[in-house]
């Protein structure tokens, strides 16, 4: 769907209210369509049986897979075989075939030319364009294939849902960053029903103390039995229960995502819906997955891609933590090598299994996607992911960062990839006043923006004082000292 399609459906999803759960189901029917098919289940039961394969097995399987997805991305893809022709004129007799003759790739990269990583033998227009959240201000664009989008599918269905008792077609509720209300709505409803998904999706920039009681209202109306958000997002929503005393549905599961889930988060998720807290990952790219299991674990997914784990270009051993470097095996059609994706973890080097019985290779840590939440002058907290999305690849910019510097301020740097541009600011302007509010937006387009010391560029930052940030959870129900009752989760 071209940008102005989608700039027309969603104006008029804004402006006829009765509309919305109509055009929300039948977005949520097509989606589902794209996901699964006709015939789901093959694919997730052979997911859940080669969760019983010894690591020897997947080491010949992952292998015969490298060799295959090496040599196709050589011989088919233009962007690896230009590179390859290349650095045979200049004398170079290094094999394709070894993984560490290859260079690791930077999201610049496949953000300057996707359309260079995608086999001679594939039609872009036969496949789906995905945009990246843009978790390090370099948001990309991906081509999936619809085999490649069923695939990861079935590998969620399996390892997020039946996991955990629950499958596609359990009610739930989801808070995330679509403006499924508006930002200056006051009055619910701010969530809309999709029917092709069973699923609430539920506004993450209306979480408020005020607004709690009319979130779990819908919940229970709509019979929800898991939730799935934004980890800081279910944090806002539930630490509340803990101040005022409401009652929350108990859920079958809580299921975070996009950003690291807490220890604390995980007690006032879990004492608050009275049910376990499970932690999933993944990304948009698909080039990696893994899924926490019963038994508090994280397994990685073989099946997604080949995984190493560096400082800088050198590996590290595991349990140590490094930059994730992925090859991808899903997406034969845009095949990504040594992919760094922006994340930092470590593997774990427990070499004795699980205690769940499942044998999938396991994290000691996900420790990369730690970003600033942001505040309101209403007091509102809102997640970094929802305000990373303002920076989208509809927009000629290389990358950008968000700082807020008050209630007042928020300040957005941006390197322009091109002339400075009237339009794009105003753009972004729009963007943050949505989220935020009405707040004075400093546009600074700069060269380049400063990294961190961990290498790595923060897309959000809150410059509020600790004293400030503090006041302002408790006004909006994320009491810090919060009393959780013992057991609770």
């Amino acid at each position: 769907m071209s940008v102005s399609s989608q700039q027309v459906l969603s104006d008029l999803y804004r402006s006829f209210p009765p509309l919305r759960p109509v055009m929300a189901g039948l977005y949520g029917y097509q989606l589902r369509w794209k996901r699964y098919g006709l015939n789901p289940e093959r694919l997730v039961e052979m997911a859940l049986e080669r969760e019983t394969w010894l690591p020897s097995a997947w080491e010949r399987w992952q292998k015969e897979e490298l060799a295959r997805v090496l040599h196709h991305a050589a011989t088919r893809v233009p962007y690896y075989r230009t590179m390859w022709a290349a650095r045979r004129r200049a004398g170079d007799r290094s094999s394709p075939e070894l993984l560490e003759n290859w260079p690791i790739l930077e999201k610049e990269e496949l953000r300057k030319n996707f359309r260079g990583f995608v086999s001679d033998k594939h039609r872009i227009k036969d496949s789906e364009l995905e945009t990246t959240s843009g978790t390090t201000g370099s948001p990309v664009t991906v081509v999936l294939p619809r085999r490649t989008v069923r695939a990861w599918y079935a590998l969620c269905e399996a390892r997020f849902r039946r996991w955990n008792g629950i499958t596609r077609d359990s009610r739930w509720a989801m808070i995330g960053s679509q403006l499924v209300a508006p930002v200056q709505q006051t009055s619910p409803p701010f969530w809309v029903w999709n029917e092709g998904l069973n699923q609430l999706y539920m506004s993450a920039y209306h979480l408020t103390y005020e607004n709690l009681p009319s979130y779990l209202e819908a919940m229970a109306r709509y019979k929800v039995e898991y939730v799935w958000g934004h980890s800081s997002a279910l944090n806002a929503l539930t630490s509340a229960a803990l101040r005022s005393g409401q009652k929350f549905p108990q859920l079958r599961i809580a299921l975070s995502s996009s950003e690291p889930l807490t220890a604390k988060q995980r007690i006032r998720i879990g004492a608050a819906f009275r049910c376990p807290v499970r932690e999933t990952y993944g990304m948009s790219e698909m080039v990696a997955g893994a899924s926490e299991c019963e038994a508090g674990r994280m397994h990685l997914w073989p099946e997604v891609g080949f995984y190493e784990v560096v400082e800088g270009t050198e590996a590290v051993q595991p349990g140590n933590s490094g930059d994730l470097i992925c090859t991808s095996f899903l997406n034969r059609e845009m095949p990504l090598i040594r992919y760094r994706v922006g994340d930092r973890v470590a593997l774990s080097s427990d070499k004795g299994g699980c205690k769940c019985g499942r044998l999938l290779p396991m994290l000691a840590s996900i420790d990369g996607r730690a970003s600033d939440m942001l505040f309101t002058k209403s007091g509102r907290m809102v997640t970094p992911t929802s305000m990373e999305i303002v920076f989208d690849v509809d927009l000629p910019i290389r990358e950008g960062q968000i700082v807020q510097e008050s209630l007042q301020s928020v300040r957005v740097i941006y390197v322009p990839n091109g002339r400075r541009s009237s339009s794009v600011e105003q753009i972004l302007s729009e963007r943050v006043r949505a989220r935020l509010g009405d707040v004075d937006v400093v546009l600074e387009p700069v060269q380049s923006i400063p990294r961190g010391a961990n290498g790595k560029l923060r897309a959000v930052v809150c410059a509020l004082s600790s004293e400030e940030k503090r006041s302002l959870r408790i006004q909006a129900g994320v009491a810090v000292s919060a009393a959780v009752p013992a057991g609770s989760h």
